[in-house]
């Protein structure tokens, strides 16, 4: 207590206990630490979620699944990608310059030309130069993009889009995913080009046909293997050098590598010149070179170029009025391409040049050859009338036409009715005929070498023949009748067989078979007294050539189509000088030209009054084979010596058909076209003179060539040395 008011002191039991515990002693207080700094506590990854109901309990093995392949998935696709990246920086780093790869052929090109100097004909691989996405027009470079690759500039190398987009279409039109539509950007497609950089190697294939075909191929390996390459491509070049690289080595058609040559092969001009119509066909032939080419079908080539201006509109490269502008006026063949002839005689050089030169070339050859394109011409026409106008429809019969110059210069040759063909059969040099009664002017040649005149008489009567083993022979001639004793010239002029037979007889066979050997008639001739009405086999080629001996006055000549030759930008020229295809003489010239005036009665009076032209003289000689497998009609101008030949190529007769009749009307019909405006040549010829009176000849088993032959003979190297020591 305190009365003075004064606030007392606490007691020491209040400090001992605090207030509040009933002045009992409460527990002692430990004396107050510093506070400790709290340890971060770590955090725990929270416990997966129980599954929670019976869908739950349903599901977690899926979830473990997935979770596991995704695992797997992403490390796969990252090892996968880093393999992808190496062998694509591995391919970069093997790609050559460009200059390397844009011509890489293994076969060479032949640009044949005719007689004036114009090309006429294509074969092997034609490459015009190397050209840029710098030097070709612009509307060329757009085309090829807006075709083939509208996004060739936004990609790597690679469109999974467009892949996806080509397989869906695959599928839809019933094919496999990999068949048709390929979704390939244009990097693919050179990669495919370049046959992902494996060179070819003669040793190691068949053919380059065959390793071509092997690049070609599509499965999923080689696709896999084309997109890795491709992204290589994309690493060592700018798009600009790849798409070089396919501007160059693309095929389009016709032989044509790269759109330089197509572009001089197709329209005559550069591939920086092209316009739009013609930048727009020759980006439709890529997809299909050989089958839109408008060397074959020029109307379907249009109509693909028509498709791919619609892209280029499309796409922005052309407007409205440039595109609508390039439909109204489509692109058209040049004159050269446009011709489409002479395949056959382009073929014949082909084979018979320097195979070095021209089958097998490594090299870009020009080659200048004989042929008139004026005459060839005429030629295809001549056929195509007679076929069309005098040949029933659907006759399966074929028709061959040569036309030379008297030293064997081939001017023109037709080898079958699709004048179009190359690489076709050829029925003027491959196929061996029999000749018939076109073989028997060497019998009355070798009769007028030895002096016979044409005024002597033959007995035309059945007569039979004994040969060894075998019944008698006895032929008939074409009329079933016989004339009694003819001279020579009837003899010939209507083609008659036992005169021909009588006179091969007594002149001697195997003088008669040297004389049409020394023309050109190769091959096994006839043994027997057959060998008069033809029954060997020669082309018409060769037939043809052999009259040609006629014309010039009794020399052989080699027919022959090939002049010049030379790599092309090379000046100097591979070949000798060559004089002509005159070879040596077989008969002496006054026989040759009585020959020829004889010939001319077979058209003013007997078989080939069908080849009478008015105003010109004309020498020819028909022929029929047996059961007339086979007709021909072989005659000659002052200028060309022309021959046809009828038949099936399966042997079959024709029917109603003679060498005087049809084959005689296609000559008439090429030789009119042929001598149209030009002045009448006349023809060497020497009239003989008919002597007061002339006996019949008999068949002695050679008398006359007996009595003949040293003459003969020394006449042949007389004219010999006399055209050596000119």
């Amino acid at each position: 207590m305190s009365g003075n008011g004064k606030k007392r002191s606490p007691l020491v039991a209040e400090r001992r206990y605090p207030a509040g515990n009933g002045g009992k002693p409460g527990p002692k207080k430990k004396a107050a630490k510093p506070a400790a700094r709290k340890a971060p506590r770590r955090k725990t990854a929270p416990k997966p979620a129980r599954p929670k109901g019976l869908l739950g309990w349903i599901l977690l093995p899926f979830r473990w699944i997935l979770r596991l392949v995704w695992a797997f998935s992403w490390r796969i696709g990252l090892i996968t990608a880093l393999i992808i990246a190496g062998f694509s920086f591995y391919f970069a780093a093997q790609m050559p310059a460009i200059t390397d790869l844009v011509d890489q052929r293994t076969r060479g090109s032949v640009t044949m030309t005719d007689l004036t100097g114009e090309v006429f004909a294509w074969r092997g691989d034609q490459f015009g130069g190397m050209i840029t996405t710098d030097t070709i027009s612009p509307h060329l470079r757009n085309a090829v993009v807006a075709t083939e690759d509208k996004r060739f500039y936004r990609h790597l190398g690679i469109s999974p889009r467009g892949i996806a987009s080509a397989i869906r279409i695959n599928l839809r039109e019933g094919r496999g995913p990999l068949s048709g539509h390929g979704g390939s950007t244009i990097t693919q497609q050179t990669a495919k080009l370049l046959c992902l950089g494996v060179p070819y190697d003669q040793n190691a294939w068949e053919s380059e046909a065959a390793y071509e075909r092997d690049c070609r191929r599509t499965t999923l390996w080689r696709k896999a293997r084309e997109a890795v390459y491709a992204l290589g491509m994309e690493i060592a070049y700018t798009k600009d050098e790849i798409l070089t690289i396919y501007l160059n080595r693309s095929y389009l058609g016709a032989g044509s590598r790269g759109f330089e040559a197509a572009a001089q092969r197709y329209f005559g001009v550069s591939a920086n010149q092209v316009n739009p119509a013609q930048a727009a066909m020759l980006a439709g032939l890529l997809t299909a070179p050989s089958t839109n080419a408008p060397t074959r079908n020029l109307e379907r080539a249009q109509n693909r170029a028509a498709l791919v201006l619609g892209l280029m509109e499309d796409q922005g490269y052309l407007t409205a009025s440039q595109a609508d502008d390039a439909r109204a006026n489509p692109a058209t063949l040049s004159e050269q391409a446009a011709q489409q002839s002479g395949g056959f005689f382009a073929d014949w050089v082909m084979e018979s040049g320097p195979e070095f030169f021209t089958r097998s070339t490594t090299e870009d050859v020009i080659i200048r050859t004989t042929l008139d394109q004026d005459i060839q011409k005429a030629a295809e026409e001549a056929l195509l009338t007679v076929f069309e106008r005098d040949v029933r429809e659907g006759s399966e019969a074929q028709a061959a036409i040569v036309v030379m110059s008297a030293d064997g210069a081939v001017r023109a040759m037709v080898g079958g009715r699709n004048i179009s063909a190359t690489g076709a059969f050829n029925r003027a040099t491959q196929a061996l005929r029999q000749t018939g009664s076109a073989f028997k002017p060497f019998i009355y040649a070798t009769a007028l070498d030895l002096d016979v005149s044409p005024y002597a008489m033959i007995e035309d009567a059945p007569t039979c023949w004994q040969r060894r083993g075998s019944p008698e022979w006895c032929p008939q001639n074409y009329d079933r009748t016989f004339k009694g004793p003819v001279t020579m010239i009837q003899a010939l002029a209507e083609s008659r067989n036992i005169p021909a037979i009588l006179l091969s007889e007594d002149v001697g066979r195997e003088l008669v078979r040297n004389v049409a050997n020394g023309f050109g008639l190769q091959g096994d001739l006839a043994a027997g007294p057959a060998l008069a009405l033809g029954v060997s086999e020669s082309t018409l080629l060769n037939m043809t050539s052999a009259y040609a001996g006629i014309l010039n006055g009794g020399s052989a000549v080699e027919p022959y189509g090939l002049t010049d030759l030379r790599i092309q930008g090379d000046p100097e020229s591979l070949m000798d000088a060559q004089d002509a295809g005159i070879r040596e003489r077989i008969i002496r010239t006054d026989a040759a030209r009585q020959l020829t005036w004889m010939m001319t009665k077979v058209v003013e009076e007997g078989t080939g009054r069908r080849a009478r032209i008015d105003g010109w003289q004309i020498a020819g000689k028909s022929g029929t084979t047996n059961s007339s497998r086979d007709a021909w009609f072989i005659g000659f101008t002052g200028d060309y010596v022309t021959g046809v030949w009828m038949g099936y190529d399966d042997n079959r007769p024709l029917s109603g058909v003679t060498g005087g009749g049809l084959p005689a009307t296609i000559w008439q019909e090429t030789m009119v076209r042929v001598l149209d405006g030009r002045q009448p040549t006349p023809l060497p010829m020497t009239v003989p003179q008919e002597p007061l009176s002339a006996g019949v000849l008999e068949s002695t088993g050679g008398v006359i060539a007996d009595g003949a032959i040293l003459n003969l003979l020394e006449n042949i190297i007389s004219e010999s040395d006399a055209l050596v020591g000119q």
